[in-house]
């Protein structure tokens, strides 16, 4: 089985130029348990001032009730950022560092050893809480301002990771760049390294490559898929980086390799879409349209 968590609360709205309410974005999370989903990145801990749209992190956390064999998940950059999640009700920490110096200086202020050295702290943070914590290189396949990441240093920073105690290491296709065989390939390779802890993978859609990436993610060895409700996303510290790959793209090429309800999966997408003003969709979501209007047709 493959798992999927969940990112449109977090990395699908906060790039979003339509802010949501904290009842919309509680409603986000429970149409997504509600389809099956069990890990939910629901927030990020961040400055509000960078990232309005997260401005409003505990007060999800707070309006969510406890479900259950659901893991919700607190993203955080930095050690304040980790102590603000602490004090909440969050079940997981989700740490970040980076994999070249340009992108963990837009996009934490530091250069990548300082990241990975930071994201050791918060993993040290965690485990002395009582919480579980996870890790996500990002540009692991391409950086927006220094071009192509060498997958040995991408390697080196998983081995580090592991070394501190991190329950899941994830490799970040953070602008979209990537192709199906070099997913396989460093999927393969940090696999490898850091055996048997799990790999995740997080894939953007930019060129189109989000669901062939991530049928060779799951062939290489990948445990957990990240995955966004209509293909919601974008980082505001990386130029160019377009949607998550569509996390009911993702149910639909994996089948019954991802145990998620797919209609209600596309019935949140088009209830998002309402939401935040979108005009633009997933293919599943074109499908599904498309399959609505010949049978009202027919009739």
């Amino acid at each position: 089985m493959i798992e999927l968590v969940e990112v449109s609360p977090r990395d699908g709205l906060q790039n979003e130029p339509t802010i949501l309410s904290t009842d919309d974005k509680t409603s986000l999370i429970k149409r997504a348990e509600a389809a099956g989903v069990r890990r939910i990145e629901v927030a990020s801990f961040v400055n509000p001032r960078l990232v309005p749209q997260m401005a409003d992190a505990e007060a999800v956390i707070a309006a969510l009730p406890p479900r259950p064999g659901v893991v919700r998940i607190g993203l955080v950059l930095n050690l304040r950022g980790a102590e603000r999640a602490l004090a909440t009700a969050i079940d997981e920490l989700g740490a970040v560092c980076a994999a070249t110096d340009a992108f963990g200086k837009a996009n934490q202020g530091k250069p990548s050893q300082a990241t990975v050295e930071e994201t050791c702290a918060i993993l040290a943070l965690a485990q002395q809480n009582g919480r579980r914590a996870q890790a996500t290189i990002a540009v692991a396949f391409g950086c927006p301002f220094e071009g192509a990441v060498d997958p040995a240093r991408v390697v080196g920073i998983a081995r580090t990771l592991a070394a501190a105690g991190v329950r899941e290491i994830a490799i970040a296709d953070t602008i979209g760049v990537a192709r199906p065989a070099e997913v396989a390939r460093l999927t393969a390779l940090v696999a490898a390294a850091i055996k048997p802890l799990p790999v995740r993978v997080h894939l953007h859609d930019t060129r189109g490559m989000g669901v062939a990436n991530v049928m060779a993610a799951a062939e290489a060895g990948a445990h957990t898929i990240d995955a966004a409700i209509g293909g919601t996303g974008g980082c505001p510290f990386a130029p160019g980086a377009a949607g998550n790959v569509a996390s009911e793209g993702v149910a639909y090429a994996l089948g019954p390799e991802v145990a998620v309800d797919l209609d209600a999966l596309l019935d949140a997408a088009f209830w998002l879409n309402e939401r935040l003003g979108r005009t633009m969709v997933s293919p599943l979501m074109r499908a599904k349209t498309k399959a609505a209007a010949d049978a009202g047709a027919d009739r």
